[in-house]
């Protein structure tokens, strides 16, 4: 006998399933989450201190090593080994060292930080700086040490040490004749072939790292859209966060048509004449010549809303004029606030101009 199992399609919602809106890169982006290779960053600024070695600070350095050597033993050697001369050494030699290499320092600070903008672009946030307390939760920490992503910093530093070594293992190779030839030449030129080996063997390298980083970066932005994905209740969410509530929509919809009508309104005793149907139709206009080129509708309704149009008009002595014809058609095809069609030109003009008669007639009884 058969039995089918009942499934609620909900827990399907919860997977992470649709990409990142706009909205949740942008606000990924403001708490520094975005897709960034720190091999990148290694590498170029690996690469850079390196270069500049070779071009530039090679032999500076050397001339500053060999001065600081010969001042150390010129001034420090004859004096007595005290607490104050070994501090006064190690100061000295601190100050004059970290000039040396200050130039070189700088500049790999400022190639690090042109490999982040050329990844990330413009960003500046304190959000990754700030404490959580789930950052402690020793569960989550070893979930993240057994998960896929540390396997893969794993297999990446395994390959990276053993293609740096066996990068380094060739130059030594291939240059090993000036190797082992070392302890039959001058310390200067000893030094100079050990600096220029170690320069070479750096910006080799470099370059590899350069090489692996270009693929780790390329995985990086895959598992960064794969950390953002989003699930179908997610999007809706976000937009109805976005949108609004559909019942807040409604009362602002509400409170604005409240607001129109209430416009609408106060305008009724300012009309000339309202026409009506004369039970389910009103229509206000008014003409102003110096405004407007024909005649202008300030406030329509049917049924109830007529009535109250009907009823402001009396209380404010504003004319009411029964045509039937007139006032649907006006009602149908024509908004609040909008001129008068020319098609009804001629029929609104003979009500306008039995409304003026009126009001002359009027004025005469009362002088």
């Amino acid at each position: 006998m058969k039995t089918l199992l009942t499934m609620d399609l909900q827990w399907f919602s919860e997977e992470k399933t649709e990409k990142a809106t706009p909205k949740k890169r942008l606000d990924s982006r403001k708490k520094g989450q975005v897709p960034k290779s720190q091999d990148v960053n290694t590498a170029f600024m690996l690469f850079t201190a390196f270069l500049l070695f070779w071009l530039f600070a090679g032999p500076k350095l050397f001339s500053e090593l060999q001065g600081m050597m010969s001042d150390m033993f010129l001034r420090f050697m004859n004096l007595p080994v005290t607490a104050e001369n070994s501090t006064a050494l190690f100061q000295q030699l601190t100050w004059r060292m970290g000039l040396a290499v200050l130039p070189i320092m700088a500049l790999t600070v400022l190639a690090g930080a042109f490999a982040s903008f050329v990844q990330v672009g413009s960003l500046l946030t304190t959000e990754p700086l700030k404490f959580k307390l789930e950052k402690l939760n020793p569960i989550k920490g070893a979930k993240r040490i057994f998960s896929a992503r540390a396997l893969v910093e794993l297999a990446k530093s395994i390959l990276k040490i053993t293609l740096v070594g066996a990068t380094v293992t060739a130059v030594i190779y291939l240059n090993l004749d000036s190797v082992l030839l070392l302890s039959q030449k001058s310390i200067t030129v000893g030094a100079a072939t050990i600096g220029e080996l170690t320069v070479l063997m750096g910006l080799a390298a470099a370059v590899l790292l350069l090489l692996l980083a270009i693929p780790d970066y390329i995985y990086q932005r895959y598992d960064h859209e794969k950390q953002i994905r989003m699930s179908k209740k997610d999007v809706r969410d976000e937009h109805k966060t976005m949108e609004g509530d559909p019942k807040i929509r409604a009362r602002r919809k509400q409170r604005q048509m409240d607001m129109a009508m209430s416009r609408m309104m106060q305008e009724i005793p300012k009309a000339d004449v309202v026409i009506t149907n004369p039970t389910h139709y009103a229509v206000a206009i008014k003409y102003d010549q110096s405004k407007a080129d024909a005649p202008v509708v300030v406030a329509k309704g049917m049924d109830f809303m007529a009535e109250r149009i009907k009823l402001i008009a009396k209380q404010h002595e504003v004319p009411l004029v029964e045509n039937v014809a007139l006032a649907r058609a006006m009602y149908a095809t024509i908004d609040v606030s909008q001129q008068v069609n020319e098609e009804m030109f001629q029929a609104v003009a003979e009500v306008l101009a039995f409304v003026y008669r009126l009001k002359q007639k009027a004025s005469k009884n009362k002088l």
